[in-house]
C-alpha cells in the first residue's frame, strides 16, 4: 500500500538511496519533511515533487561551489548556535553538546575532555576573529562539525593576531580521518578569510540564515 505518511526507510527504498542518506538530506533541509517527536516523516506528495523538481533541474544550473559542498556535508541548520555567553569555555561546552546531538558521535563527553585538552595546550583562535577546535577521536564515525556565533566577542579568546573571536567552527572527526580532517579545517579557515561571510555570520537573524550564508547558498 501506497502509505501517505512515509518513513525515512521507505523513502530510502523509494528513491533507492542509503537510509543515511535520506537522513542527512532532512537533517539539512535538503529534503522536505518533519520530525513527529523524535521520527522523521515525509509526506509522499511532497518527497514525489522534490524528485520531480531535481530531476527537471537543467544540468548545471544548481551546481554547489566544492567549498559548498564539503561545507553542507559536515553542517546542518540544527548545530548553528547563537551564544548567549561571552566566555570560551561555556560556548565550547555549548557547541560539544551540540555536536553530541549528531547520530556520529557517540561520546560527548569525551568529545568535550578531547576539545578542553587541545585548548590548554594551545588556543584554536586562527586570527580574523575566527576559532576553530578540533579533534579526532574513535567514538566519532566520520566529520561532522557545529557552527557558534557570538554577537558580542568571546573576550577570554586568544588569538593569533589578537583580534577578537566571535566565529567557532568545531570539528570532529574519525581516527583514522586525517585527509578528509585537514581538507575540512582549510576549507572553513579559507570560507572565513572572507571578511564579507564573517560580517554576514554575525548579523545573521537565525540559524538557517547564518547556515546558508556559511555553505554558500
Amino acid at each position: 500500500m501506497n502509505h501517505e505518511i512515509m518513513t525515512i526507510e521507505e523513502v530510502a527504498v523509494y528513491l533507492r538511496v542509503s537510509e543515511r542518506t535520506v537522513y542527512d538530506w532532512a537533517q539539512k533541509g535538503q529534503l522536505p519533511g518533519g520530525k513527529l517527536g523524535t521520527t522523521w516523516r515525509f509526506k509522499r506528495s511532497d518527497v514525489e515533487g522534490w524528485v520531480n523538481r531535481q530531476i527537471s533541474t537543467p544540468s548545471g544550473s544548481s551546481v554547489s561551489s566544492p567549498a559548498t559542498g564539503a561545507l553542507s556535508r559536515i553542517l546542518s541548520p540544527d548545530r548553528v548556535i547563537f551564544f548567549d555567553t561571552d566566555e570560551k569555555e561555556a560556548a565550547l561546552k555549548t557547541l560539544c553538546a551540540a555536536l553530541g546531538t549528531s547520530q556520529l558521535v557517540h561520546n560527548e563527553e569525551e568529545l568535550e575532555q578531547a576539545i578542553f585538552r587541545r585548548e590548554d595546550l594551545m588556543s584554536t583562535g586562527i586570527g580574523f576573529g575566527v576559532g576553530v577546535p578540533h579533534v579526532r577521536l574513535g567514538s566519532v564515525d566520520d566529520l561532522v562539525m557545529a557552527l557558534g556565533i557570538a554577537r558580542k566577542p568571546l573576550a577570554d579568546y586568544s588569538s593569533l593576531d589578537d583580534d577578537p573571536v566571535q566565529i567557532v567552527c568545531m570539528v570532529a572527526a574519525g581516527s583514522a580521518q586525517h585527509p578528509q580532517y585537514i581538507r575540512a579545517l582549510s576549507t572553513i579557515s579559507s570560507r572565513l578569510k572572507d571578511e564579507t561571510v564573517r560580517k554576514a555570520l554575525i548579523a545573521a537573524a537565525d540559524a538557517v540564515s547564518a547556515y546558508k550564508t556559511f555553505i554558500g547558498e
